[in-house]
C-alpha cells in the first residue's frame, strides 16, 4: 500500500511539473524577445557637433527599426573615452550601445592609460565615414601631397596641430619623407579654417570641415582608407604608406553581447541607414556619404586600421 502511494504522488508531482512548464512558468522565465524596452545610445561628444546630429536623427529612424524608444545621451569628456569607458562597463544585454568615431575606440587604448582596450567591444555596424583629408588653400603653390613634400623640403611649413592623432600622423609622413615641419595649436575645426584661410598655417588636417570651402581649399591627400565621396580622384595615403587614419562612423555594444543580439541590431541598422532625413542629413548638410558596412566586415576592418595605427605610433616615438 505504501509503494503504490508513493507511485502516485510522484506520478502526480511529474504531471504538475510538466503542466508548469508547458506554461512558460516556474523555475525559469520565458526569454523575451529582444529589444523589451527602451535601447539607450550613448554619444561620447558634446552637442552640437557632427556625430552628435548624426546620432539623434539615425536614433529616430533605429527606434522604428527596433519597435522600441532609442534614448540619446551625451557623455563628453577625453576625446570620446568617457563615454566609451562607460559603455564598457554596461551589461552585455543590447540595452546600452555607443555611436562614436572609431578613433576613439582605437587610439585611446593604445596611447594612454583607459579603462577599455581594444577587445572591450563589439563593433555592430558603420553607417558613414568622415572624410579626413590633408588641406591646403586654393591658391597655395602645391596640388597633391607629393608636392606639397616637395615644397616642404626647401621651405619651412606650419601645419594646424588639432589633436595628438592628427599631429602624429602628420609628423609620421614627415619623418617617412626626411620633412620637419611645425605644428601651430588650434582648436578644432573652428580655428583651422580662419588659421589656413588667413595665411597662419600652410596646410592642415580636417576631419570634414574642408567640405564647406570647397571655393577656398583644396584636398591633397585622403587620410581615409580609400578615396573621399567628394575628391574621388585624389589619392589615400594607405597607397603609398599602408596606414590610414581611422575615419568610421560606428555603433558598438559590450563584448560578449549575444550574437542573436548583434545580428538585430546590425539588421535595424542596415534599414536605419536608408532613411530619408538620415541620407539628407548626410548628403546636403555635412556632405559625409551613406556607407553602411556590417558587424563581420567592419570588425575586419578595424583590426586592419588598429595595425596600421600601431605602425604610426612606433614610427614616430621619441
Amino acid at each position: 500500500m505504501q509503494n503504490t502511494v508513493s507511485r502516485r504522488t510522484i506520478t502526480g508531482m511529474a504531471a504538475a511539473l510538466a503542466a508548469t512548464l508547458s506554461l512558460g512558468i516556474g523555475l525559469t522565465p520565458a526569454s523575451a524577445e529582444y529589444p523589451e524596452k527602451p535601447v539607450t545610445l550613448v554619444i561620447p561628444y558634446k552637442a552640437g557637433g557632427s556625430t552628435e546630429t548624426m546620432a539623434r536623427i539615425f536614433s529616430i529612424a533605429l527606434a522604428k527599426e527596433l519597435g522600441q524608444k532609442v534614448i540619446v545621451k551625451t557623455r563628453p569628456g577625453a576625446g570620446g573615452a568617457v563615454g566609451a569607458t562607460e559603455v564598457a562597463a554596461s551589461p552585455a544585454d543590447g540595452y546600452t550601445l555607443l555611436f562614436a568615431a572609431a578613433q576613439s575606440l582605437l587610439w585611446p587604448p593604445l596611447t594612454q592609460k583607459v579603462e577599455f582596450g581594444l577587445d572591450s567591444f563589439t563593433y555592430v555596424g558603420q553607417i558613414t565615414e568622415y572624410q579626413q583629408a590633408i588641406v591646403a588653400k586654393a591658391d597655395a603653390p602645391y596640388n597633391s601631397l607629393a608636392e606639397l613634400i616637395a615644397h616642404g623640403k626647401s621651405n619651412s611649413l606650419n601645419y594646424a596641430d588639432q589633436s595628438a592623432m592628427s599631429r602624429t600622423f602628420i609628423n609620421y609622413i614627415g619623418a617617412e619623407e626626411g620633412v620637419a615641419w611645425t605644428g601651430i595649436p588650434t582648436k578644432g575645426g573652428g580655428e583651422m579654417v580662419p588659421f589656413l584661410l588667413g595665411g597662419k598655417i600652410d596646410f592642415a588636417w580636417s576631419g570634414g570641415i574642408h567640405n564647406r570651402y570647397p571655393q577656398k581649399m583644396k584636398v591633397l591627400a585622403s587620410m581615409n582608407a580609400g578615396t573621399l565621396s567628394a575628391s574621388p580622384d585624389v589619392a589615400s595615403i594607405s597607397g603609398k604608406y599602408g596606414v590610414s587614419m581611422p575615419s568610421q562612423a560606428v555603433i558598438v555594444v559590450p563584448a560578449r553581447t549575444p550574437a542573436t543580439v548583434v545580428a538585430t541590431l546590425e539588421k535595424a541598422m542596415e534599414a536605419a541607414s536608408k532613411d530619408a532625413d538620415f541620407g539628407d542629413l548626410l548628403a546636403n548638410k555635412l556632405k559625409f556619404p551613406v556607407k553602411f558596412v556590417g558587424s563581420k566586415a567592419l570588425s575586419a576592418d578595424i583590426t586592419k586600421t588598429a595595425e596600421g595605427l600601431k605602425t604610426v605610433i612606433e614610427k614616430t616615438k621619441n
